[in-house]
């Protein structure tokens, strides 16, 4: 079982990122892939397919990121597998972020949030994914527990999706958008690490894809403190301008996420690993990033 660090997610994963570069990679054992890989779709061809990018990717980027939904499909051992995933990985000293996007009220994302950040998580993870669509601070029991557990979260903010606008560009009666309400909560609960010049523990996530919204809609990510997992290099579209001008001022923030354009090389664990350093080192350069 995971162990809880003694430094706080942000801080870590700065140190991390400085370590292998800024970039996340992904384990997305859908049936396409897996059966590219000329895997089974099956419980065994998951266990294989996930075991091998941990093989691959355990010590060498700065974050992996496991996609929950593509191991709960397969019941209580599909979910055993991500188990032993997220546990290898902390074994090996490579951070996780485990994809859930989980959001509820009161009790219901409390529970969430032990399954997953508390101190005996039977699943547990550096960081998870929320969604804050019931408002930001229905998020709060986990935002706390990770809190006090040295563990991190990433709130959906501006998403690459086409419907996500009609939500995150909406605004409120004070004006203020439901995205930028997202950032104006992440820089509150990031402020104390700010005062002492950390990265924050609460991270946003931001499409890389969404061109001129952040501006459009008067956000400012730097004000947040906050760790920006941007999907959307690479396979989903986004180019090297594309991501200078949604991330202008906050380069150094940003942890590209990358999934097919670093899988496609499996199954060889060489090819995957090689592939991952060349995505790892291209992003760096997209992000014009120096550690």
């Amino acid at each position: 079982m995971t162990t809880v660090s003694e430094t706080p997610f942000g801080p870590r994963l700065a140190r991390s990122m400085a370590t292998h570069g800024p970039l996340c990679v992904g384990i997305d054992p859908h049936r396409a892939l897996v059966e590219s890989w000329g895997l089974t779709y099956d419980l065994a061809g998951l266990e294989r397919f996930a075991l091998t990018c941990v093989e691959a990717f355990a010590g060498e980027v700065a974050a992996v990121k496991p996609q929950s939904a593509f191991f709960e499909v397969f019941g209580a051992k599909g979910v055993a597998v991500l188990e032993r995933v997220l546990d290898d990985l902390s074994s090996a000293s490579t951070l996780t972020i485990l994809d859930v996007k989980r959001g509820d009220i009161g009790t219901t994302v409390d529970a969430y949030g032990e399954a997953f950040l508390g101190a005996d998580a039977p699943a547990a993870a550096d960081a998870i994914t929320l969604s804050p669509y019931l408002g930001y601070e229905s998020l709060r029991p986990a935002i706390d527990l990770a809190h006090a557990t040295n563990r991190g979260v990433f709130v959906l903010a501006l998403t690459s999706n086409p419907e996500g606008a009609s939500v995150q560009h909406a605004r409120g009666l004070d004006g203020r958008s439901v995205a930028g309400a997202m950032v104006d909560g992440a820089a509150r609960d990031n402020a104390a690490a700010q005062q002492k010049g950390e990265l924050g523990s609460v991270g946003l996530v931001v499409g890389a894809t969404i061109g001129s919204a952040a501006q459009d809609l008067g956000i400012d990510f730097g004000t947040s403190n906050a760790p920006l997992l941007a999907p959307g290099l690479g396979a989903q579209g986004a180019s090297a301008e594309d991501v200078r001008e949604v991330f202008a001022g906050v380069l150094p923030q940003v942890l590209a996420s990358s999934s097919r354009d670093v899988l496609r090389h499996g199954p060889d664990v060489a090819g995957l690993r090689e592939g991952a350093h060349r995505v790892a080192a291209a992003t760096r350069d997209i992000l014009r990033w120096d550690g």
